[in-house]
């Protein structure tokens, strides 16, 4: 598992294709929250990032499947899927390592965020700021990005086309992120089935545990998508 995760981990490193992964999250995040007037934090009047924490999902839901596209359909097209089945690994061994290289950029590219708490919190009028509600939030973003991942490399598992694999990705990860969100808000439903609607859908329970309350159906709800993505993905590769 861990020579898979040392060779995604090498490969995505090697080029300029991390980096650029990194500064775009930062930047992008940058833009709207200290240069655009309508999501601005200086306009926002509170010591809060809670504009970041609403944007970085909808940035995380196209750049995540940026970086998974290539994790299997590369492999699919090249033909180094049949090499690495001739080594001594299993469909579960390959597929967590990928999976565990994608956590590992990620991490990269939420920790540069760190800042934005520094420039706050020396902004604030009273020089602090929610640390729970941010510890909260954050937890909330990585397992956020994690099911993203896994969703992700489980679209890629599927088809040797990269551009497919991505738009696939972004699709399936927008359905569940905002998708029931919005079905729930039809008249037919509002009322009834409404709340138990929203809670099929990831941000109902992103904003739960951005609110700083670390409820254990939330945590389930996390690990369960991840499971089962990754489950499909073992299954699929089984297969091939």
């Amino acid at each position: 598992m861990w020579s898979i995760c040392k060779k995604e981990l090498a490969q995505f490193f090697s080029n300029l294709t991390g980096y650029i992964a990194i500064v775009l999250f930062l930047l992008v995040n940058g833009v709207f929250l200290f240069m655009l007037p309508d999501s601005s934090i200086f306009e926002y009047g509170y010591a809060s990032l809670d504009k970041f924490f609403e944007l970085a999902p909808w940035v995380l839901l196209f750049l995540v499947p940026a970086i998974t596209m290539r994790s299997f359909s590369d492999e699919f097209r090249g033909g180094t899927f049949e090499i690495l089945k001739t080594k001594p690994l299993t469909s579960a061994q390959i597929t967590t390592g990928k999976y565990v290289a994608v956590l590992i950029v990620l991490v990269f590219v939420i920790i540069p965020t760190f800042i934005y708490i520094i420039t706050i919190s020396s902004l604030s009028a009273s020089g602090g700021i929610d640390k729970g509600g941010i510890i909260g939030s954050y937890i909330g973003l990585f397992l956020l990005a994690a099911v993203f991942a896994a969703i992700s490399l489980c679209c890629s598992s599927f088809t040797s086309n990269a551009v497919v694999a991505f738009l696939v990705s972004a699709f399936v990860c927008l359905l569940l992120y905002f998708g029931f969100n919005a079905l729930s808000n039809l008249p037919v439903f509002q009322g009834n089935a409404d709340y138990y609607i929203e809670m099929l859908g990831i941000d109902f329970h992103y904003r739960s545990i951005s609110r700083a309350v670390l409820d254990s159906r939330d945590v389930v709800y996390f690990f369960s998508i991840i499971f089962l993505s990754l489950l499909i993905t073992v299954k699929n590769l089984q297969k091939r």
